[in-house]
């Protein structure tokens, strides 16, 4: 993962700990309960759903040539799918009137039964997605789809920690950019 390291160069000293964080969950070792493959298919899913293309399309290059190209399919479509199902449930879930609830979502979401990887992979990128974009009632659903079929709490736990990362990551990189494009200019 050399192109992690460019990633991390370009942190600034201010979020040290976010890069310290990177070089760790992106590892084996500091997302205990996950492969490599889950760990590169959550951080590339987060990175997307983060809305920092420069750096979700930096990450996927940098950690893309090492997986399996159906986990980078599914890691996309588990963002694509995660952001409008985050959106609709949340809805769902914070207008407080039950009658939503029960109504159909008739949205499409096939990908969700055939993700072309494992389901407990596609749920994992799933939910660090749904952590993302912050909806409870996703993040919920597919916790309890992933500790039934045998994920642990470490590696649901490992999943939540990559995505927050991740995220933060995104954030202060696009500050940056914003800073470097604001001193070009002036």
């Amino acid at each position: 993962m050399s192109g992690i390291e460019g990633i991390r160069d370009r942190i600034p000293e201010h979020a040290k700990d976010l890069s310290l964080n990177l070089g760790s969950v992106l590892t084996s070792q500091g997302s205990p309960g996950l492969s490599e493959s889950q760990i590169k298919g959550i951080a590339l899913a987060t990175a997307i759903a983060s809305r920092n293309a420069r750096f979700a399309a930096e990450l996927e290059r940098a950690i893309a040539p090492d997986m399996e190209s159906e986990v980078v399919t599914a890691a996309r479509a588990a963002a694509a799918v995660m952001g409008m199902n985050n959106v609709y449930y949340r809805f769902v879930h914070l207008v407080e009137n039950e009658d939503y609830g029960r109504l159909p979502a008739r949205l499409r979401m096939n990908v969700i039964r055939n993700p072309g990887v494992a389901k407990e992979d596609f749920e994992l990128f799933s939910l660090a997605v749904s952590a993302v974009n912050g909806c409870g009632l996703c993040i919920s659903s597919h916790e309890k789809v992933l500790r039934s079929a045998g994920v642990t709490s470490e590696g649901v736990q490992s999943a939540a920690r990559i995505a927050a990362v991740v995220h933060a990551v995104a954030g202060v990189l696009e500050h940056v950019d914003a800073i470097a494009v604001l001193s070009e200019a002036a």
